[in-house]
C-alpha cells in the first residue's frame, strides 16, 4: 500500500501534518520529495531550459544536414 502525507522536518525528526491509519509500531518505508510545493524560481528555470533545449534539438536544419551527409 502507498500513501502520501505531508510532513515538516523539525529538530532532526519528521512531524506528520495528519495522522496515519496504522497500528502502533508498524514499520514503514519513507520516500522524500523535496520541496513540497516546489521552488518557484527553480521550476521556472527548469522550464525555460527545457524550452531552449527543445528549440535546439528539434531544429529542422539538422534534419536537412543529416540527409545531406547520407548522400
Amino acid at each position: 500500500m502507498q500513501t502520501a502525507v505531508d510532513a515538516i522536518y523539525e529538530h532532526g525528526h519528521l512531524r506528520l501534518l495528519q495522522p496515519l491509519p496504522l497500528p502502533e509500531n508498524t514499520q514503514v518505508r519513507v520516500a522524500i520529495e523535496m520541496p513540497v510545493g516546489g521552488d518557484i524560481e527553480r521550476q521556472a528555470w527548469l522550464e525555460q531550459s527545457e524550452r531552449r533545449l527543445r528549440a535546439v534539438w528539434e531544429n529542422s536544419a539538422d534534419d536537412v544536414y543529416n540527409e545531406l551527409l547520407t548522400r
